[in-house]
C-alpha cells in the first residue's frame, strides 16, 4: 500500500474537458493584476489615514511600508504574466520559486532602506501599512469574481 494513501481512498478517473471548463467557471480564480490594484488601494488608504491620524512622517511611513508588499509584488504579477506562463511546467515551477525569492529579497531591501529613505521614521504606521497591504491576499481570495456568464457557455 502507498504510504500516501488513505485507506478508504478510491481512485478517481480524470476530469474530461468540459468538467474541467466547468469546474473552472464555478471556482474563478484570483487575476494578479487585480490583487496589485487592491493592495495599490489599501497603501494609499493607510497612507491618508496615517497622514491625517499621525501627521506627515506617519503618512509617509504607512505609505512605504505599503509599497514594502505592492512593488515586489507588482514585479512578481508582471514577470508571471510576461514570461513565465510561457515556460515548460518544469522550468516555470523554478521561476516560480525564483520570483517569490526575488520578492522577499526586495522586500528586505526595501525595509532596510526605509530609515535610509524617510528619516522621520514611524516604525509603528510603516509596519500598520505593510500588514494592511498584506492582508489584501485574504481580501482577493474573498472577493473573487463571479463566473462571466452566470457560469453558462456562450
Amino acid at each position: 500500500m502507498d504510504t500516501w494513501q488513505d485507506e478508504n481512498d478510491t481512485p478517481r478517473e480524470p476530469l474530461s474537458r468540459e468538467q474541467a471548463q466547468a469546474l473552472l467557471r464555478a471556482k474563478p480564480g484570483v487575476s494578479p493584476l487585480r490583487v496589485v490594484g487592491l493592495q495599490l488601494a489599501v497603501t494609499l488608504l493607510c497612507g491618508v489615514a496615517g497622514w491625517l491620524l499621525g501627521g506627515r512622517a506617519a503618512g509617509l511611513s504607512a505609505l512605504w511600508g505599503g509599497a514594502v508588499v505592492l512593488l515586489p509584488a507588482a514585479l512578481f504579477a508582471g514577470a508571471m504574466r510576461r514570461w513565465l506562463v510561457r515556460l515548460p511546467p518544469a522550468y516555470a515551477l523554478f521561476g516560480f520559486a525564483f520570483g517569490e525569492l526575488l520578492k522577499i529579497a526586495f522586500t528586505v531591501m526595501f525595509l532596510l532602506l526605509a530609515p535610509r529613505v524617510l528619516p522621520a521614521l514611524s516604525w509603528p504606521a510603516l509596519l500598520l501599512g505593510l500588514v494592511a497591504t498584506l492582508q489584501v491576499y485574504w481580501i482577493a481570495l474573498l472577493l473573487r469574481g463571479k463566473p462571466r456568464n452566470g457560469g453558462k457557455q456562450a
